[in-house]
This record gives C-alpha cells, structure tokens and sequence, in this order.
C-alpha cells in the first residue's frame, strides 16, 4: 500500500485498457483483422507466440475462425464472435515493454482457454496494443467482461509494466477526485463533426429548465457522489496521520505529499453541474454585455436613436 500510495501522489502515468467493442459477424472480423494489421504489413501475434506475417498468415487465421464461428451452432445471430480490447499507454513509454506487457497480459489473463491475436501500432504517439479475443472459449463459455474485469485488467497490466521497470498505475478516476464518466466513442465523433449528440442536446434542455426556473433540483446520485469523495479524500488523510505517527523520515514526507495531494484534488463537479455553470456564466455574460451596450461577442450594440450610414 505503501510503494502504491507513492504511485499515486507522484502521478505516476495511468495505464488504459479499454474495450473498443465486439465483432459479430465474419465480415466485420475480417476488416477488424485488416484494420489491426494494416492489411498484412504489421506483424500480428497469436496465443501461442506464433508469429503472422503477410496477408496469406492473416488469412489463413481469418479462415479458421470463420470456420469455428459457422460450427457454433449456440451462438446467438448478434452474438460476439470476438472482444476487441486496447491496451495503451502515454507518449514517451518504451515500447518494447508495452508489447512484452501486453502479451504477458494475454497470457495471464485468458490462460489459453480463448484464441487471440494482437499487434501494436507506433504511428500514434501513445504506444498500444490492439487485442482480439475469441469470444468462445475452449471450456465452451463465453467471454463476457464486466466493469469489475476491466478494473481487475487494468491492475494486471499495469503490474505487467511495472514488473519491466515503467512506473506506472491503474487507479479508477474517483480515486483521483474525478467523477465524471468519460464521453463513448459514438458522443466524440459526432461532436467532432459539429453535431450536437441528443445526450447534449437533452441535458442542456435539462438544466437550461432549471436554471430559467430558479429552482435548484436535487439528485440522490449527486449526494451519493459527494459522499464517496468525502471518504475517499479522508481515506488519504487517514494513512498520511498513520504516517506521521512514524519515526521515520521518508513516511513524514510522504505523509506531507499526501496531503498536499488532497489538497490539489478537483472540486467535485458532475457533468450537469459543469454545464450548469457554463450556462450560469453564459447568462451572466450577456446581461453584462446588456448593460454595458456590448452584445455576447463583445461587439457594441447599435442605440435606437444611432443612424446607420
């Protein structure tokens, strides 16, 4: 708990495992494989350390799976037939011991009960993993992740990673003040394409309903969050008093880095109270601006009794 509380008040990097989705049906494997390996030109890596090169090995592992998959005769017609899984790490990580890492990860995790396949990509610069995994396993069940796996995942590898000398942590983000879920792929790219998501467009109406109306609503989970940050934060303050308590130097010191710790945590916002704020502020704005005679992009209003030349 110790070496795991010095990770965490020296911010030592957060190792990703995420789950990008399944592929149900042989066509969509097939261009998830060409995808991972580029076609054929990055080297993929089976369960068994075997190594495919070229189009024709990828190929050959695209036929047997697909051959598997039409002799499972239990799999439902939108069953997974494969977990796509990415395990990424922050730019300037060595990228050797991100692969060693993750096929270790592999290893540990599946126990050769699932076929899978991976390869890394370096053309970004958070050196990852992509990693299949055949849904069916050779015991005759079925991979099903929960959030708790994903967590359990995260840990492995980053004790994967640590055991190769990269410092490194998989602590859930309310353990570092942070509440607020990250945006699904789908909500990104449609925002990058200057389209409003519905989940926008329905908490905004939302909360702009809140706001014109004066009132302020009360959310049982917006309690129960500021509850659990409450004893998460005490929780650190409870081992830096432990720590302090010590005779020894290196435990006060970290005892203070614990604190200071706390004390640098975020304020507790939720995605509705961020948005509440930023229409709060927008408001405010404009009726500075009304005020002052300058509209909301700073430009100065035109008065009745101007002429426009």
């Amino acid at each position: 708990m110790r070496a795991k509380l010095e990770r965490i008040v020296r911010r030592a990097p957060e190792v990703m495992v995420k789950i990008t989705g399944p592929t149900k049906s042989v066509a969509h494997l097939k261009s998830h494989l060409a995808y991972i390996t580029r076609n054929g030109e990055l080297d993929a890596e089976t369960e068994q350390g075997a190594s495919l090169t070229g189009r024709s090995r990828l190929k050959d592992l695209q036929q047997r799976w697909e051959d598997d998959a039409v002799l499972d005769d239990k799999r439902r017609r939108d069953g997974a037939l494969s977990i796509d899984i990415i395990l990424s790490m922050p730019a300037g990580t060595d990228a050797i011991a991100v692969k060693d890492s993750a096929r270790a990860f592999a290893i540990e995790t599946f126990d050769g009960n699932h076929d899978d396949v991976f390869v890394q990509h370096l053309d970004d610069k958070h050196p990852h993993v992509h990693l299949t995994v055949r849904s069916l396993g050779h015991d005759g069940k079925r991979l099903n992740p929960r959030k708790a796996d994903l967590q359990a995942w995260r840990e492995r590898f980053a004790g994967e990673l640590r055991l190769r000398g990269i410092a490194t942590e998989a602590t859930p983000r309310r353990t570092r003040g942070r509440v607020r879920k990250a945006d699904r792929g789908p909500v990104l790219a449609l925002r990058k394409r200057k389209i409003r998501p519905d989940v926008d467009r329905f908490a905004r109406t939302d909360v702009l309903s809140e706001v014109r109306g004066g009132k302020v609503v009360k959310h049982p989970w917006d309690e129960k969050i500021m509850s659990r940050q409450d004893a998460i934060r005490q929780r650190y303050l409870d081992y830096a008093a432990e720590l302090k308590r010590s005779g020894a130097a290196a435990d006060h010191a970290l005892s203070r880095q614990i604190r200071q710790f706390v004390n640098d945590m975020p304020a507790v916002e939720t995605r509705r109270h961020a948005l509440k704020n930023e229409l709060s502020e927008l408001a405010n704005t404009r009726r500075r601006g009304a005020e002052q005679g300058v509209d909301a992009e700073g430009r100065h209003q035109t008065r009745g009794n101007d002429r426009t030349r």
